[in-house]
């Protein structure tokens, strides 16, 4: 399937896109190394940033649920980008995963961590810590919900803000995987069917 809603260029903008595309483009996202562009080469916004503009008092609380999860939660780096790409194998989606594939690796996530989790699995963590957040992700992405024990060993773990943050950024994620099959034109069709196949003990979103 392809794009279904045209880009839109800088100039073409109201101002209350343009509000959007300057809190994208010039918020934290913008800030230090790039792995992955926000717009193209005419300065249209890329993936599901596109799509924002179409409401933006929505797009523009959206995308601040999206910095926050991002720039402002307790969660490590490591953590945060697994967790992402647990969502993005389980949805599916290609932009997700190119954007996350490469932010992750920056930091510091490995190869065989990616393999892993591109295969609709989990990796193999010897730190406990994320090893349970990564648990929780699965279990919500799979199931929408923790067991009493998923609940106990991630606040545990995280604290209670800790999985606050956690189940935001697989709802935020999700949203995200929606819209870009609505309107970006990505589909289940090339999503390997393993959500749900147990693979091994950790867990598959």
């Amino acid at each position: 399937m392809t794009a279904r809603l045209a880009g839109l260029l800088p100039g073409e903008l109201d101002e209350q896109q343009s509000e959007v595309y300057r809190a994208v483009t010039g918020g934290p996202r913008a800030a230090g190394p790039q792995a992955f562009a926000l717009t193209d080469e005419e300065g249209r916004l890329r993936g599901p940033f596109n799509a924002m503009l179409l409401s933006p008092p929505v797009g523009l609380a959206v995308q601040a649920v999206g910095a926050a999860v991002r720039y402002e939660s307790v969660l490590t780096d490591r953590v945060r980008e697994m967790a992402i790409l647990v969502v993005a194998a389980h949805w599916g989606s290609a932009f997700e995963w190119e954007a996350h594939e490469a932010v992750g690796r920056t930091r510091g996530v490995t190869e065989s961590e990616l393999d892993a989790l591109r295969a609709g699995g989990l990796p193999d963590l010897p730190d406990p810590a994320e090893r349970t957040a990564l648990l929780a992700t699965a279990a919500l992405t799979r199931a929408g919900a923790l067991s009493d024990q998923e609940y106990h060993d991630t606040v545990a773990a995280w604290g209670e803000r800790g999985l606050f943050e956690l189940t935001s950024l697989v709802g935020y994620y999700a949203l995200l995987a929606l819209q870009l099959r609505v309107f970006a034109g990505e589909g289940p069709a090339d999503q390997a069917d393993h959500r749900d196949t147990p693979h091994t003990e950790s867990g598959t979103p």
